[in-house]
This record gives structure tokens, sequence and C-alpha cells, in this order.
């Protein structure tokens, strides 16, 4: 009985610890349950941002009409500037070509770093953009004037054979005349040779009508395509001759080549400003994201970030 007088004792220190766990969890179950009336506080350089990234489109749109605009304007320039010298096709081609894409490269270069780069590199950056503007412009006009002189050319072409044409008729009209006239006003003194030159005359002068026909269409149709032209040089001259026809068309092609290049380069430059926003967006979205904000607990006292992140 002494050894279980012995053992008893211990049993009752062991099983004191445990006689106290309700009252530690009654201790636990006293913090204040600061999940209730709580309230963020949220930085102001966060509380602006959108709640989605800009879409890609921002800058894709116009970076592919950049490329699409510069692409058309490149392929003008270089037909132009290979008919200005037309002894050496393939290498104003290839010259054409790689100066088109560094002109691209270098708008693009220079807005990324413009920053770093040096005053001198820039003005040199900045002059050579220009100046392959400029080039491309000029390539531009060669090609579209070529095509308003080779439209010049067939109708000039076609009013030369109807010129042609009608002074056959004029002679041979004369010719009839004279005939009928040695003839005189009786048909039986005309001769068989006389007769004979009288109708090969008049048969000549039904293949003229035939042929004239073809060329009076065709000369009606290139007057019809460059009616356009004569009503723009009518409402900027008053009239529309063949030397103010020449102006007006000019002038439509000046304005074609000061939109044309410099506002595929201007596109470029801004598809990389979009980018160049959506990409700081972005990554303050993600900041934002990681930002835990403090909160105030229903009696207006902060609760330290390392309870919330417990909770």
């Amino acid at each position: 009985m002494g050894i279980f007088k012995n053992i008893l004792p211990q049993k009752d220190k062991v099983q004191e610890p445990h006689s106290k766990q309700p009252e530690l969890l009654s201790n636990i179950n006293t913090v204040p349950d600061v999940s209730k009336d709580m309230v963020a506080i949220v930085p102001e350089e966060f509380q602006s941002l959108p709640e989605k990234s800009p879409m890609k489109t921002n800058y894709l749109i116009p970076f592919f009409t950049a490329i699409g605009l510069s692409s058309i304007a490149a392929y003008y320039s270089i037909i132009g500037l290979a008919q200005i010298f037309p002894g050496a096709f393939w290498p104003i081609v290839i010259m054409g070509g790689a100066l088109e894409v560094a002109k691209l490269v270098t708008a693009s270069w220079l807005y990324n770093n413009w920053k770093e780069t040096a005053l001198l590199m820039k003005t040199y950056f900045l002059l050579a953009i220009v100046l392959l503007m400029l080039i491309t412009s000029m390539g531009i006009f060669g090609f579209l004037s070529k095509a308003h002189i080779d439209t010049n050319i067939m109708i000039g072409s076609n009013q030369v054979k109807i010129q042609m044409l009608d002074q056959r008729e004029y002679l041979l009209n004369n010719k009839l005349q004279y005939l009928l006239k040695k003839a005189g006003d009786d048909p039986e003194k005309i001769s068989r040779k006389t007769n004979a030159l009288v109708l090969s005359t008049q048969k000549e002068l039904e293949v003229l009508i035939t042929e004239r026909l073809p060329l009076l269409s065709e000369e009606n149709k290139l007057s019809a395509e460059i009616g356009p032209i004569k009503y723009v040089a009518e409402l900027v001259y008053g009239y529309s001759d063949k030397d103010i026809i020449d102006k007006a068309v000019r002038l439509v092609i000046l304005i074609i080549i000061f939109v044309f290049d410099p506002l595929a380069v201007l596109l470029l430059v801004a598809s990389n400003m979009s980018y160049r926003q959506a990409k700081n967006r972005l990554n303050l979205d993600k900041d934002h994201e990681n930002v835990v904000p403090s909160t105030l607990d229903k009696n207006n006292k902060l609760i330290p970030k390392s309870s919330i992140m417990k909770m």
C-alpha cells in the first residue's frame, strides 16, 4: 500500500497541467476578434489604379498599322526611285528597302532611349529620319507622277491617231468631191475608171469611220479617268486646261506625300508609347496585388500585418 500511496501523488502532479488547459484556452478566447469592423488603409498611389491591365490592342493596332503603311510607302518609293534611276533597278530596290527598315528601327530606338542618348547622336538620328522620310516622299512623288505622265501619253497618242484619221478623211472627201465634180451632173458621162475611183474612195471613208470609232471610245474612257482631277483643278484654279490639270495633280501628290510616310513613323512612335504605358501599368498592378494593407480594429487601433497574415 505504501507503494500505491507514493504513486498517487505523482499521478496528481502529472494530471495538474491538464487541469489548467481549459484555463489557457479561455485566455486564448479572450483575444479580441480583429476580423470584425476592420477598415482597410490602402496607399494613395494604388487607389487610382485600374482594375485590369490595359489591352494589348492599345499598342498592337498602331504598330501593325504603322508597319503596313510603311511597307506600302516603301513599295511606292522604291518603284518611284527605280524609275528615276532606271539604269540601276535592283541596286535601288536593295538600297531603298534597307533604308526603310533602318528608318523605322532608328525612330523606335531613339524614342525608347531618348534620355540616355547623347545630344550629338540625337541630332544625327533626327536628321537621318527626316532625310529618309524626304527620300521616301520623293520616291512616292516619282511613282505617282509617272502614273499621271503615262495617262497623258495614252491620251496624247490616242488623239494623234484620231487627228491622222481626220486628216485622211478630209483628203478623201476632197478627192471624192473632185471626182464627182469632174463627172458632172450626168452619171452616164462617168467613165469606168472614174467610177472605180469614186467607189474606192467611198470604201476608204467607211474604213476610216470604222477605225475611228474605237479610238473615240478610248478617248472617252481616258477623259473619264482624268475627270476627277479636272474637277479638282476647277475647284482650286477656276478652270481646267492641260497646264492647270498638271498643277492640280502636283498639288494632290504633295498632299499625299506629306501625310503618307510621316504618319507611318509617328504611328510607330505612338505604338512604342502605348507599349511603355501598358508595361508601366502592368507593373503597378502587380505591385498592387502584392500589397498587404494595414487595418484598424473596431477600437481604431492599428493591427500589425503579422496578425493579419495569421488570420
